[in-house]
């Protein structure tokens, strides 16, 4: 089973779109959605939930009074001052680095799991789809796109393809979505930061050694410099299989939560079917 994931070096440059555009266009595969921080495929892909979990990432201490003898050790050492006069620990300020239980002489701190997201499976009818959502201000972000994508493992069948929509940026949660990875296609925009963000994403991609391609969004609003992005990838040996035109309409869509597919631009919907052409190509291909 191939896995192809479509990154970005920040949010809003179309990949989700994309990837729901392609979830209709690419048959016998799964879907993952690794954008847990500010996750919206699911609002282009819906089906029925089958599998939903609470996920934690992270841990906090716990003090069990009937042991604690209240000698202030605890106290002392906690940097991220989480313990009160009482003895009680504050959640939002606890990190979990265990000192106090270190320091603790009657074993009165423990560390507990702290629910940080969720995770789900749905059914779709464009095939499994796995995404989760991370809490608010929580930490492990990149932990969770790796159980995201162990789900679909638990549901795999004999697909043939597996399409992932990416986090934005090139942090933890895009070096957990791309680890593992057959192909990355980076969606860029032709503006200065697109440039920019897209030079660092490849970087990423380069760094793990995963071939990349790229795709450029609304590539018609500027010509000048979408022809300095194709100059760029030029230099970096990086073919840019897709330059998809802006087109007006696509945001009416949207806004009724439907594709370009579903609602027949076919200005967009020729390119993306371009794309996934040459990205078959590469990957059927004799490799050397």
């Amino acid at each position: 089973m191939r896995q192809i994931v479509f990154i970005s070096g920040k949010g809003g440059t179309g990949k989700s779109t994309l990837v729901a555009s392609l979830s209709l266009l690419v048959r016998n595969k799964m879907l993952a959605d690794c954008d847990v921080d500010a996750p919206n495929l699911h609002l282009l892909v819906k089906g029925n939930l089958i599998q939903k979990q609470d996920y934690s990432g992270a841990k906090i201490a716990r003090n069990n009074m009937d042991l604690c003898i209240t000698c202030g050790k605890c106290r002392e050492v906690c940097r991220f001052h989480a313990i009160s006069e009482d003895y009680e620990i504050d959640p939002l300020k606890c990190e979990g680095c265990a000192a106090c239980r270190v320091v603790c002489p009657t074993d009165a701190m423990d560390l507990v799991d702290v629910k940080t997201g969720e995770t789900y499976v749905t059914q779709t009818d464009r095939g499994t789809f796995s995404h989760a959502r991370l809490e608010i201000g929580a930490e492990g972000s990149g932990k969770l796109v790796t159980e995201v994508r162990k789900n679909l493992a638990d549901f795999q069948q004999d697909e043939d393809w597996v399409l992932i929509d990416g986090s934005p940026g090139i942090g933890c949660v895009v070096i957990a979505s791309i680890t593992g990875t057959d192909v990355v296609v980076a969606v860029a925009e032709p503006t200065p930061t697109g440039r920019h963000d897209l030079d660092r994403v490849l970087s990423v991609a380069d760094h793990f050694r995963v071939p990349s391609f790229v795709c450029i969004n609304k590539y018609d609003l500027n010509l000048t410099l979408t022809e300095e992005i194709i100059s760029d990838c030029q230099k970096r040996g990086v073919p840019v299989i897709g330059r998809i035109p802006y087109e007006p309409a696509i945001v009416k869509a949207l806004q009724q939560g439907q594709t370009p597919v579903e609602a027949h631009l076919e200005s967009i919907v020729e390119p993306i079917k371009a794309l996934w052409q040459q990205l078959v190509n590469f990957l059927e291909s004799p490799k050397k």
